[in-house]
């Protein structure tokens, strides 16, 4: 199989691409960005440069324009195929000319023409666009700059004009001949508390005495060899809010662009139920191909994607409740599945799951997801047990959206949580079938670990979510307004909700307020979130809450050329060129016709090349330097080129070169910072590293059982450090199941010395926990404390003097505070 990595086909050749600056304003929640892109073409003849990078799924592009010899020349917003023609046509009679557009087969990435550029010529290509900031689970918002574009396998022949299959030369770090500069400027009501960053950042400069407005940079000579990401702090990000944008003065007032615009934003304070005995039907669908054989990040024996992966799956799969239904499918370019159908959820089908879980490999290919996800979808439904499907990727699919049409045909019967591995992984894949389906999206990107990611997905799933969700809107008469937000089925713990709306009607003159009301359904209570707002809307240069909705109607209703319908695409094409968002219906076409140069032969084509960093799977940018044959033509040619290309299947080696990619770390928590618990830490990090099956706090999770219980034996024994004898003398119910016994030093156990991972086995202890309440209720079983007829607290101590001894007890003191939350808890 022919690859396509570490190869430079134009070695000697100069590239045309100098450097690329961003400037990011973020206000808030929301972004405003302009990336300039520096051109020079410094060869002795003519040429088309191609730039392929990818962005955010939520982003809304609606300005390119270039700079050239001091004049600036703004791109007209057409369709897509006009601006194909015009821009041909410009080239064949000697034009400038500039292209932008989005890939017909991925919302998420983008592709930059600069044609004709003359020898010693220099051109500044800016494109500006606004995008949401989504929320971290730490408070955190989080803007995400992509460096890393990963290979998409193609699903048909359609697909192979895409940008995503131009081939593209990968050169070492040091050789990359551009680089990448940043300046943000930050701006919140809620005062800014600090900015972190996986990239060497300047010291934060406030603007303001009450820090509500601040600038970061990128240090100087930043090398564009990973993702940017920043992460901003504010003191306050809970509180509801609503903000009015005034439109366009231009448009005609009641015009999707000329009538103010609102955006409403909610957090709700969803309380946290126990989950142990919630019905559904559990499928998870992981990426099997050869992809996943690369490593989860770039430091020297960092964990391969399929061992996290496969430690993903023993988690979810001790932590679901007795009574449910669980399937496991494994997909690359075919697809295997556990059961014919969904199990119930039993101690014989769970073990029989793990064991297979023990001998996945990444070895089915390529990324074909389109497949299983019809098996999946067209199996009965069980009742009682509603849907809830789990994808794991790294988003390597290159039409995604068949697959979100897929996922959005049976949205009603499922939830999706949709899972992004790595760098590069589709934003328009993973966020979309989350979309659609009501679920949730998650990226697994520099430390993050997958495993605690999914299980935090799990809990939400496990979670009662807010039903019955409606807006009501108080306003003064003759004010009305428009949704323009889809409507949202359900609200998780710990999710945001971003409504847009058109305010219609004459505006109040004089400061009048207005106010909105969240109303919804909690466990079968009514409850309701209202936040009054001033009415007089404020100027914005960008229009940037207009372009946001204006991008969410398009996500809506945009699934590419090849999946809507004539209307559907008219619908989507009106939007576009009112809003001046770019869509995969139109494109950005510039022509600078004081160039009146005819070429003189071929241009050469030179597609920029991306650096060599983390593996093989991080395609920022792939191309081929090649000379094509007359210009008219070479669209065409680069797709019947682009044909040709053949991904790399299982077999794929993996690079280490560049810079480590080092994320920031995330501060200790201070419970966790005595030294016995950073011995902890360094152990668990350690184990980390290790191959699937040796870390010892997974160990120990492989031998609960599917109630929550542990057997007494000798593999627990040995994982605590102690002998069966020793465990069953230390017991206090020697005549009760010594499974209560032995569940408990389990957990302990698990407080003791998997700390720095409780996220991850939490929901399994909850179950043990579930598990010791129930059973200590029991008339057949003697209760495992009450039996000794003590304070429930003198047990505790008893347990603790007669197995001080162990070796796993060297955390006396800790144990001791712990062992009494765990009793009073299950004894309450």
């Amino acid at each position: 199989m022919e690859h396509h990595w570490g190869l430079i086909t134009g070695n000697k050749e100069k590239v045309p691409l100098k450097s690329i600056s961003v400037t990011l304003s973020i206000n808030d929640f929301v972004a405003a960005v302009a990336a300039t892109l520096h051109y020079e073409n410094e060869e002795k003849v003519p040429i088309e440069a191609m730039f392929v990078f990818p962005m955010d799924e939520d982003s809304a592009v609606y300005s390119f324009e270039a700079l050239v010899d001091g004049k600036k020349i703004v791109a007209e917003l057409q369709d897509k195929t006009k601006a194909h023609s015009k821009y041909e046509e410009a080239l064949s009679q000697g034009h400038q000319a500039y292209l932008l557009e989005e890939d017909d087969y991925s919302r998420d990435v983008f592709s930059c023409n600069v044609g004709n550029l003359q020898p010693g010529t220099k051109v500044a290509v800016t494109l500006r666009y606004v995008q949401e900031l989504p929320l971290e689970s730490d408070g955190a918002l989080r803007y995400l700059l992509p460096a890393v574009l990963n290979p998409r396998y193609q699903l048909s022949e359609q697909s192979a004009s895409s940008c995503l299959n131009v081939q593209k030369p990968i050169v070492p770090l040091e050789a990359l001949p551009y680089t990448l500069s940043m300046v943000a400027t930050i701006t919140s009501q809620h005062g800014i508390e600090r900015v972190q960053s996986n990239c060497s950042l300047s010291p934060i400069q406030y603007l303001t005495d009450d820090k509500t407005s601040a600038q970061v940079s990128l240090t100087e000579g930043h090398k564009f060899d990973r993702d940017v990401e920043l992460l901003i702090y504010y003191r306050e990000v809970h509180s509801p809010s609503v903000a009015v944008e005034k439109g366009m003065q231009d448009k005609k007032r009641d015009s999707l662009m000329g009538a103010p615009c609102a955006m409403v934003s909610f957090y709700p304070d969803i309380p946290e139920v126990n989950a142990s005995k919630v019905c559904g039907e559990f499928v998870f669908l992981m990426d099997r191909s050869g992809s996943m054989q690369t490593p989860m990040r770039t430091e020297e024996n960092s964990q391969l994607r399929i061992e996290a992966a496969k430690e993903t799956l023993l988690l979810l799969l001790k932590s679901l409740p007795m009574g449910c239904y669980f399937n496991i499918y494994g997909f690359g370019s075919s697809y295997e599945q556990f059961f014919p159908e969904s199990v119930k959820y039993t101690q014989e089908t769970i073990e029989e799951a793990v064991e297979r879980v023990k001998r996945l490999d990444a070895d089915l290919g390529g990324t074909e997801i389109l497949t299983p996800l019809r098996n999946i979808y067209k199996t009965s439904s069980i009742p009682g047990h509603p849907l809830q499907l789990f994808v794991f990727t790294d988003g390597e699919v290159s039409d995604t959206y068949s697959v979100i049409r897929e996922v959005k045909l049976n949205s009603k019967k499922h939830r999706c949580f949709s899972f992004g591995i790595g760098q590069g992984a589709s934003t328009s894949l993973i966020k979309n079938i989350a979309r659609v389906s009501g679920g949730t999206a998650e990226f697994i990107t520099g430390k993050d670990r997958m495993q605690a990611k999914a299980l935090g997905s799990l809990k939400l799933a496990l979670q009662c979510a807010l039903d019955d969700i409606s807006l009501s809107w108080e306003l003064p008469p003759g004010l009305s307004v428009n949704m323009l937000s889809p409507e949202q089925p359900t609200i998780f713990r710990g999710q945001r909700l971003i409504i847009y709306a058109q305010l219609t009607g004459p505006m109040p003159q004089a400061e009048s307020r207005g106010a909105v009301c969240l109303k919804h359904t909690l466990q079968g209570k009514s409850l309701e979130n209202k936040v009054a707002f001033s009415l007089q809307p404020k100027e914005n240069a960008n229009f940037t809450i207009h372009r946001l909705a204006a991008k969410f109607l398009i996500q809506t209703k945009d699934l590419g050329s090849h999946e809507v319908s004539k209307e559907e695409k008219k619908d989507v094409m009106n939007i576009s060129l009112q809003s001046g968002v770019l869509s995969s219906f139109t494109a950005f076409v510039a022509i600078n016709k004081e160039l009146n140069k005819p070429v003189q032969g071929p241009l050469a084509h030179r597609v920029i090349p991306r650096p060599m960093i983390a593996t093989s799977t991080s395609m920022f940018m792939r191309s081929c330097s090649r000379l094509t044959g007359p210009f008219k033509n070479s669209r065409l040619k680069r797709r019947l080129c682009a044909a040709d290309y053949v991904p790399y299947g299982h077999e794929t080696m993996f690079v280490l070169a560049g810079t480590v990619y080092s994320s920031m770390p995330s501060p200790a928590p201070i419970e966790n910072q005595g030294v016995a618990d950073s011995s902890n830490e360094k152990s668990n990090s350690q184990n980390e590293h290790k191959a699937f099956g040796e870390n010892v706090v997974l160990q120990l999770i492989f031998l609960q059982n599917a109630n929550g219980s542990w057997k007494l034996d000798e593999n627990l024994t040995k994982i605590l450090g102690t002998t069966l004898e020793d465990t069953k003398a230390a017991n206090p119910s020697q005549h009760g199941d010594p499974s209560a016994w032995a569940t408990i030093l389990a957990v302990l156990w698990l407080h003791a010395n998997g700390q720095d991972l409780k996220c991850e086995w939490e929901l399994l202890e909850r179950k043990a926990v579930a598990w010791l309440h129930d059973h200590a209720g029991r008339g057949t079983t003697p209760p495992p404390f009450p039996s000794f007829h003590l304070h429930p607290r003198e047990p505790c101590l008893y347990v603790l003097q007669r197995t001080q001894e162990s070796l796993w007890l060297s955390q006396l003191c800790c144990l001791r505070t712990l062992s009494l939350q765990l009793i009073l808890h299950f004894q309450d």
